[in-house]
């Protein structure tokens, strides 16, 4: 404190000086006053200097307290932090305690899962056994019935039997209950559920926390649990899905909804279809109105097969489904099971396939026999996805799509083998034999419609059941993503549930493969031979119903049994080339906006996509085949023998067989057309836009008919006097003639049947029965060839015309009586009468034995041998008669007057 200055003082005898007087107590007192305010000023100022002094030592006892003090203030907040870091230690402590006891907590609900799953699961087997439904099963779900529950599980794993004695040997109350047959209930499937997901977090907690030593018995625990909860969900998977039964129902059949309708009871139109029976006996014509209408109203799915497409699933077993595949989906896999900790991204990326995987260069070709009911082995290896649910999906699901369609082709032929005769199809007639063709054609195309049928209630099980667990990806699962982040699909699973679909609708179209394969190559007889693997026949298999016109293939198969088997493939194309395209979608997925239903980028081919190309590729070739064998058998026409070279020259059995053949195959212009755009064939190279219509085709047949018939009729000028040909014992000149009628015959039918103009009305209700060859060139070469054929043939009667020469009345000289000629004279009548009829019974003897069927063609050809020589020989006739050239034979001479010539000429070429 600063230290004040005291004030100056006055002198005394300063006023005394100055004069004043009379004042001095007056000076005194403000002396006084002064001095006192000296004294005043003095004592603040020592009690100033003594507060200095005094603050001065308050500031240095504060510095040393507060010296003191901050030590304490420092020790209080380590022991605060020292108490925050015992409370996080409690709980860190009290979280790993609950984590190490996940394995105890969790286990009864995921063993009453498994027990309760397997006893499910085998009671589905042991029902569908007992309704004689055992071929439905999968593998694993018939080990169960052998071994009465006994043994390896569906997945053929060990039942994790060590968690499970040990947890039954430390837990005895739970032993029974877990021994219980109670049936499992939807509330311990959530709490497996609930299990798995509590299991998955304790892995990833402990999984952070390596360097403890617990850390790797705790894991090995929680993997053993996992697993166990996972062969549990996939048990459960497979007991429903194959209890289910297949996701087709027969449609309400017409006759069925026409008795209901007198009783009041409506059905939706759509609801409502055909009998059995009246498929069975559809026309190729109007099944493929049928389908086009279908098509064109894009209502294709309610006009197709006997049956339709439901999802046979109830509201609860759907719940379980979706809840099993929410629990496992998405998880991380290594290729061959569930991880509970992701892979690293280049692990991850190099993981294989799921198996089974199209071979290299994505093309299936046929390894099982046919008539095994498979085409290919691919179908028949396991699943193998890396995720087990979908693995148990795919199992049971295709055991039952096959099943659905094997069992209606299994019916189909059950049906068809009843209409035949009781020797079997060695005692079939050739009509019946070509029936049998057209209907195995006709349930062959009604299998494809049931096929679709199959795969569109599949795609409905698997949208309803394992689509709705294919968003989530494992991002997101692991928390890697913040909230409010849309998870990314996960490119693993998304190809392991295109890979699962894929394996289940494979099922049914190889099953149809092998079944449309098997009405080519052995009803409809076009393989080249009964044995080698891709023509031999199982027994056993869908090669048991009825056979084919030529069981044995080769080439020797007649013309109409050729053209019912071309028929028939035409058919089957026409099935195919309508409903290809809607059976590949269907066998496709589509994922939601925002996923990709193959591999992003990919687009990968999957094995039904593969088999759906092979079943065009496959009818397509084997249709050219039996159109190729169509041809050949035309070509191969014996060209001897009365069936084929008859003796009487009338109409070969050739030229009505192509002609039947040709109306057979006409209708399907469409069909040939898919096949001649795909497959080079011997009468049209170009493919493609280029190649030709059914036109030429019939051009084809028609060439190589006239070919045949030029060989038949070469054969009868060859003929001699007893010779091998077909009459034997006619002399080669009026074989010869024979020749020219028999070509004059069947050019003539075929004018009648096939030209535009024809007489010819066929039967109604007959595919192609009024198929006329439009085209300008068939009428112009047929009418060009029966013309020539018909002047070549009237020459054979033009050589009576040399007997029927004028006499020159100059050389007629009677004799003396004027009444009869002379000798010399009655000659020259006498040697053109007798030639004429010697040549006339020699010519008449030999072309009344042929004959012409068709009355038109008869009649005609009476008519242009008449204007031949009859009126010229009436006319000669006529004249000479009149003369007596003969004295005792005139009536021999006169036999033969020209009505009686018009009455034999009238008989000619009558129906022997």
């Amino acid at each position: 404190m600063a230290t004040l200055n005291p004030l100056p003082t006055l002198p005394v005898g300063g006023a005394a000086g100055m004069g004043i007087s009379g004042g001095g107590i007056a000076i005194s007192e403000s002396q006084s006053r002064i001095a006192a305010l000296s004294n005043a000023l003095a004592t603040m100022n020592s009690s100033t200097k003594s507060a200095c002094r005094t603050c001065d030592g308050l500031s240095r006892r504060s510095r040393h307290l507060d010296s003191l003090t901050s030590p304490a203030s420092e020790t209080s907040a380590l022991l605060a932090q020292t108490s925050s870091n015992l409370t996080l230690t409690s709980n860190v402590l009290k979280d790993a305690r609950e984590k190490f006891d996940t394995v105890g907590d969790c286990e009864p609900a995921v063993e009453r899962l498994f027990w309760g799953a397997r006893e499910a699961c085998r009671e589905v087997a042991v029902h569908a056994e007992r309704q004689g439904r055992g071929g439905v099963l999968p593998p694993g779900m018939k080990r169960l019935v052998d071994k009465g529950g006994q043994g390896n599980d569906v997945h053929g794993a060990n039942m994790r039997a060590s968690i499970t004695k040990s947890s039954l040997e430390n837990n005895p109350s739970h032993n029974a209950a877990l021994s219980s047959t109670s049936p499992l209930t939807e509330q311990e499937l959530y709490a497996g559920a609930d299990a798995m997901e509590i299991v998955r977090d304790a892995h990833a907690y402990f999984e952070k926390r390596a360097e403890w030593r617990s850390t790797g018995d705790t894991i090995a625990d929680l993997d053993r649990v996992h697993g166990v909860g996972v062969d549990a969900m996939g048990l459960l998977v497979t007991g429903h899905l194959t209890g289910a039964g297949a996701a087709v129902r027969r449609k309400v059949d017409g006759t069925v909804a026409a008795a209901d309708k007198r009783r009041g009871k409506k059905y939706p139109a759509a609801k409502k279809a055909s009998s059995a029976a009246e498929r069975a006996e559809e026309t190729a014509a109007k099944t493929r109105d049928r389908l086009q209408e279908a098509l064109q109203n894009r209502d294709l799915m309610k006009s197709i097969g006997e049956y339709e497409e439901y999802l046979p699933l109830s509201t609860r077993v759907v719940r379980e489904l979706r809840a099993i595949f929410e629990c496992l989906g998405g998880m991380p896999t290594n290729g061959s099971g569930l991880l509970l900790s992701p892979l690293s991204p280049s692990l991850a990326r190099a993981l294989p396939p799921p198996e089974p995987c199209l071979p290299p260069g994505g093309k299936v070709l046929r390894t099982e026999k046919v008539g095994s009911g498979h085409y290919t082995n691919f179908t028949m290896k396991s699943l193998r996805t890396g995720y087990p649910h979908l693995d148990s999906y795919g199992e049971a699901r295709k055991s039952v799509a096959y099943a659905s369609v094997d069992g209606y082709c299994r019916q189909l032929r059950n049906a068809r083998k009843k209409l035949l005769p009781s020797g079997g199809s060695g005692g079939m007639s050739a009509a019946a034999m070509q029936k049998n063709v057209d209907s195995a054609a006709r349930d062959a195309v009604r299998c494809i419609e049931h096929t679709m049928v199959v795969v569109s209630g599949e795609k409905s099980v698997y949208r309803c059941v394992v689509a709705p667990s294919s968003s989530p990806g494992q991002a997101g699962r692991d928390g890697e993503e913040g909230e409010g982040k849309e998870s990314r699909p996960d490119p693993q699973y998304q190809r392991a549930l295109s890979a699962s679909y894929s394996y289940v609708v494979s099922a049914a179209v190889d099953r149809l493969l092998d079944r449309i394969e098997y009405t080519f190559l052995r009803e409809a007889g076009c393989a080249a031979g009964s044995g080698g693997s891709a023509s031999g026949d199982a027994g056993g298999g869908a090669g048991a119903g009825g056979g084919g016109p030529n069981p044995a293939g080769g080439n020797d198969m007649d013309i109409r049994a050729a053209a019912s088997a071309a028929a028939a493939g035409l058919r089957v194309v026409d099935g195919v080339r309508m409903l290809g395209p809607s059976l590949s979608k269907l066998c496709e997925l589509s994922g939601p906006p925002g996923t990709t239903a193959s591999p992003p980028g990919g687009g990968e081919a999957t094995i039904a996509s593969a088999l759906c190309i092979s079943l065009h590729r496959s009818t397509v070739k084997n249709c050219s085949k039996t159109l190729e064998n169509l041809a050949r058998s035309i070509q191969l026409d014996p060209l001897d023998g009365p069936k084929h070279r008859p003796v009487d020259a009338r109409v070969a059995t050739v030229s009505s067989d192509v002609v039947h053949a040709i109306r057979v195959i006409s209708p399907f212009v469409s069909a040939y057309k898919s096949v001649s755009k795909r497959r080079a064939l011997p009468w049209d190279q170009q493919i493609g836009e280029k190649a030709g219509e059914m036109d030429v085709l019939v051009r084809f047949l028609v060439k190589q008919l006239l070919i045949s018939l030029s060989g038949k009729a070469q054969n009868y000028k060859n003929d001699v006097a007893g010779g091998p040909g077909g009459a034997g014992e006619a002399p080669s000149g009026d074989s010869q003639a024979k020749s020219h009628l028999f070509m004059m015959n069947n050019t003539f039918y075929l004018l009648e049947l096939l030209a535009p103009n024809g007489d010819y009305v066929g039967s109604a209700g007959g595919d192609g029965e009024n198929y006329r060859i439009n085209a300008p060139w068939f009428k112009s070469k047929m009418t060009k060839s029966f013309e020539s054929e018909k002047a070549k043939y009237l020459t054979y009667w033009d050589v009576l015309n040399r007997h029927l020469t004028q006499v020159d009345d100059r050389e007629l000289n009677y004799q003396n009586n004027k009444d009869v000629l002379s000798l010399e004279s009655g000659r020259l009548l006498k040697s053109r009468f007798s030639g004429f009829i010697e040549d006339f019974e020699r010519v008449y003897v030999v072309h009344r034995n042929f004959t012409v069927i068709d009355p038109k063609l008869r009649e005609m050809l009476q008519e242009d041998i008449r204007r031949v020589f009859l009126g010229r020989y009436k006319m000669f006739f006529d004249k000479y008669s009149r003369i007596h050239f003969s004295k005792k034979n005139m009536e021999n001479y006169l036999k033969y007057p020209p009505q009686k010539l018009d009455s034999l000429i009238g008989q000619l070429f009558a129906m022997q």
